[in-house]
């Protein structure tokens, strides 16, 4: 099969891992930078230029968009879904997963556990929206942040408004959740394939730090999911339309809670954590799904 992977870099660890992984099962491997690409809209004939030539005989694509380009990078996802080709995330889901808010709401929805969230465009009263998650400690989310960027504990409740009265005043849109005291700086991270838990690490932050992500010094140890674990991070990937998930779960005394999903999901901390070839299952799910 002839197999693209929508990526701005081609020497990523992802995108070289689902290259390598591709071609050893015998498949052409395309990288494709979906900024460079044109999209041609007409009746009965959509049409997608790279580098001014036509992308043509592709049988499926593994979209890898940065948060910084989910506009357009969704609109190339599109664009081959509209030609017929199979895309691992369909960009219906990568916009509603991109969305913190929207998809926090489809969770709720759906009945699966998440912390405690408010979110108001109406700044006069922090006060309240800090009480409405039980009160300080509480978490401050940029709803644009990614990576753990943006994300702040507020201890007291004279913090969290300096906090809310600074990113209001720069019209970033916030939310705030309550805080896990109990999941002691440490996440899950659940890797789902194709409605399948393909791998599983708990990432804990580095000492007197609440985020857990491995880039900001955390470190990663594989885990056995306990079942409510495991079948939420199933239902958070299915009830988003996600082929590939990661899912981020907090460990609390009342169960799993989702703390967020990821629709492009870095393959390095986990790979390394559980020594399983997480970018084989990708190709596999392709090449199960693709005509």
């Amino acid at each position: 099969m002839k197999i693209a992977i929508l990526s701005r870099n081609p020497r990523l660890y992802s995108t070289k891992r689902i290259v390598e992984a591709g071609e050893k099962r015998g498949h052409e491997m395309v990288v494709l930078d979906h900024l460079k690409c044109d999209i041609l809209i007409e009746k009965k004939k959509p049409q997608l230029y790279y580098k001014g030539e036509l992308i043509e005989g592709f049988d499926a694509i593994i979209p890898r968009i940065g948060a910084s380009v989910t506009f357009y990078g969704t609109a190339v996802v599109r664009q081959f879904e509209m030609m017929k080709v199979f895309t691992t995330t369909e960009s219906q889901a990568l916009v509603r997963s991109r969305d913190k808010l929207r998809s926090l709401q489809i969770l709720s929805r759906a009945n699966i556990n998440l912390p405690k969230t408010a979110f108001t465009d109406y700044s006069k009263d922090p006060d309240s929206l800090i009480k409405k998650v039980g009160g300080p400690p509480c978490v401050i989310k940029l709803l644009e942040g990614t990576q753990g960027v943006g994300v702040l504990l507020a201890e007291t409740k004279s913090a969290a408004h300096s906090v809310l009265e600074a990113f209001q005043g720069l019209n970033a849109r916030v939310m705030v959740q309550e805080f896990i005291k109990e999941a002691g700086g440490a996440d899950i991270r659940a890797f789902v394939i194709d409605g399948v838990v393909v791998g599983a690490m708990k990432r804990q932050g580095k000492e007197g730090e609440f985020r857990s992500n491995l880039h900001r010094g955390g470190s990663a140890t594989v885990i056995d999911l306990s079942d409510e674990e495991e079948n939420t991070a199933l239902k958070a990937a299915k009830v988003l339309g996600l082929g590939i998930a990661g899912v981020d779960m907090l460990q609390s005394k009342d169960g799993p809670k989702i703390m967020e999903v990821n629709s492009s999901p870095g393959l390095e901390g986990i790979e390394a954590a559980t020594g399983k070839d997480i970018a084989k299952a990708i190709i596999r799910y392709i090449e199960r799904n693709a005509d």
